[in-house]
């Protein structure tokens, strides 16, 4: 059974990502460690005590459309309601409208905990708090007024409506149409699939973020608005009113999180209501609304990041458990009697440390990320700029690296579990099924790449990421400067790879200054991969070199040098690949047809 790494996750927010430093500054007003402590505590507690124990019933029953409904698996109404009165719909959201204003990393942390709990559950609050952060900025005060407490509470849920059968990833082809109303509403119509829980009975009322295309407005992404359209409407004085003309036409039967409904949303048909058309309330300007959505995308994508490290820690529990029991064969130096434990055996062995490593690191790069956006909304001017650019240049790897981190180390979790990895009841296949679709939804990581080379190294000509290997830079120093034996190769080994960073960084923003692009994206995803390893080396260094925590710092440092002597190596090919890939993939292409 999972159980929640709450001494780790604190650990690393505190004293990798930083907290620490900003709680002894004052950064958050009266947040202290205690109360941090105590609330990370608590939602441990609760992924351990009652999201996993649901977990496999979600996975067995799954959710199934009924008449029109949505039937989740047993005892997940209960959990819902359950984690809603907890208040941990409202931790990071506006006091204003109820929320509690902490910062966004207690978020990060705690959703870590209910995703390798249950990651199909941890998907309806997840876009709900991302519904949140887009109406938030982005609605009128009416809308705010009528949605956003209610939402923030926990007592509604929402939902992200961006794609449609013919376009996928190209918003800019979508067909969904809004018409104005003479009362400043809008009649939604058209198609949205994968909509992840678009339906379901575990709230009174669900509240569509929905993208639609005006009369006349522009091609492309320019001519896309928002709109707020709620499965129920809602009266004057706040009760629910009359059933919108929406509904959910049919669910995907899919890999993994077989408990979250993944709909196709069908609006506008005139199931319901008097005329054809759902009622939907404009969110932000017309023709703006690719903005609006992406607040809750760039948030969504951290979030999906922490789903990756969590299906990673949960894969990594199960697998470490199962290798301490399971006895086959005599390991090399075996000194008890019978055969050993699978975990004595070097190859297992390898393999477990390279599953914590990994995960660790992607945790770091998360909370790292979330530290950004934390500092950069409480921040103003330059150092406003700075932590923005920060999150900017870290969300992309947070969401690439942390779910490609999730999909190998759970297929790791299974190798290790050898045949009885692949019999589900064993539970080692769920993660991995699990985990799949993360490198896949809120933007492929292919498209992660993109953004990375193409949007976030130009920042300030290239001047944060410049700056930020600068930092890394300084930790691989400090390594070499301890004069700890533990460390073995550790320092020269991160020098390396920060070389190879910088070196195919260098390369990257000079061709895009050149004007060569396809260069450049030919080489995208393996320079997202090198960036991953590399700060998952220097983040488990300066976890390493921290005095400070919960007293593991010798077991730190070993898997500071696992991590940097058996899997930094890949770096050097990596930067190879970016460098000099470009022509051999155009040349290949020929292959292709």
């Amino acid at each position: 059974m999972y159980k929640a790494p709450v001494d780790e996750v604190l650990f690393t927010l505190k004293h990798v990502a930083g907290l620490a430093e900003d709680l002894a500054e004052g950064v958050f007003g009266d947040l202290d460690e205690d109360l941090v402590d105590a609330i990370l505590g608590e939602a441990g507690r609760f992924a351990n005590e009652e999201v996993a124990p649901l977990a496999d019933i979600g996975d067995r029953q799954g959710s199934k459309l009924v008449d029109g409904k949505v039937r989740t698996p047993d005892g997940w109404r209960d959990l819902y309601r359950n984690w809603a009165a907890g208040g941990w719909n409202s931790l990071t959201a506006p006091e204003e409208f109820g929320g509690q204003g902490l910062p966004h990393m207690l978020h990060i942390a705690a959703m870590e905990f209910w995703n390798a709990g249950s990651m199909a559950f941890a998907l309806a609050p997840m876009l709900t708090m991302g519904a949140v952060d887009a109406l938030e900025k982005h609605g009128s005060d009416k809308l705010k007024s009528v949605f956003l407490a209610r939402m923030i509470s926990g007592e509604w849920t929402g939902t992200m409506n961006l794609t449609e059968p013919h376009a996928g990833s190209d918003l800019g082809v979508l067909k969904t149409r809004a018409e104005r109303r003479d009362d400043g509403t809008y009649r939604i119509f058209g198609q949205k699939i994968f909509i992840t829980w678009g339906e379901h009975e575990m709230t009174d009322n669900i509240v569509h973020l929905v993208l639609a295309r005006l009369a006349g407005a522009p091609e492309g992404t320019r001519g896309i608005s928002l709109f707020l359209v709620p499965k129920y409407l809602v009266n004057e004085d706040g009760s629910l009113g009359a059933r919108n003309d929406l509904f959910c036409h049919s669910l995907e039967h899919k890999l993994g999180i077989h408990a979250s409904p993944t709909c196709t949303m069908v609006y506008g048909d005139g199931k319901f209501g008097d005329e054809k058309g759902a009622v939907g309330y404009l969110v932000g300007e017309e023709n703006k609304g690719l903005n609006c959505m992406f607040t809750m995308m760039n948030n969504a994508r951290l979030a999906v990041g922490t789903q990756g490290v969590a299906m990673a820690d949960a894969a990594t529990q199960h697998a470490l458990n199962y290798a301490r029991e399971r006895k086959q064969g005599k390991a090399p130096g075996w000194q008890g009697t019978g055969m050993s434990p699978i975990v004595e055996h070097p190859d297992i062995a390898r393999t477990l440390l390279t599953m914590k490593a990994l995960t660790k690191g992607a945790r770091a790069i998360a909370f790292a990320c979330a530290r950004a956006v934390d500092r950069a909304h409480v921040s103003q001017g330059e150092t406003a700029r700075y932590w923005l650019e920060r999150s900017s240049l870290l969300t992309p790897i947070a969401k690439s690296f942390g779910t490609d981190v999730g999909v190998d180390v759970a297929s790791m979790g299974i190798q290790v579990h050898g045949g009885m990895g692949f019999i589900e009841e064993t539970g080692a296949a769920r993660y991995l099924r699990d985990a799949r679709i993360a490198p896949i939804y809120e933007g492929t990581n292919g498209i992660q790449a993109i953004d990375l080379v193409t949007r976030k190294l130009p920042l300030s000509d290239g001047g944060h990421v410049r700056g930020f290997i600068a930092e890394l830079k300084a930790i691989a120093e400090d390594v070499g400067a301890s004069n700890l034996a533990d460390f073995g190769e550790t320092g020269n080994r991160l020098a390396d790879a920060i070389a190879d960073l910088e070196a195919a960084t260098e390369w990257l923003l000079a061709r895009l200054a050149e004007g060569k692009s396809a260069d450049a994206l030919a080489g995208a995803t393996a320079y997202q991969r090198l960036f991953g390893l590399t700060l998952t080396g220097v983040y488990l260094a300066k976890g390493g070199l921290t005095e400070a925590g919960d007293g593991g710092r010798v077991a730190r440092i070993a898997l500071c040098r696992f991590a940097a002597e058996n899997l930094l190596s890949e770096t050097a090919t990596l930067k190879n690949s970016i460098i000099n890939g470009a022509a051999s993939l155009a040349a290949a292409r020929i292959a292709l047809v």
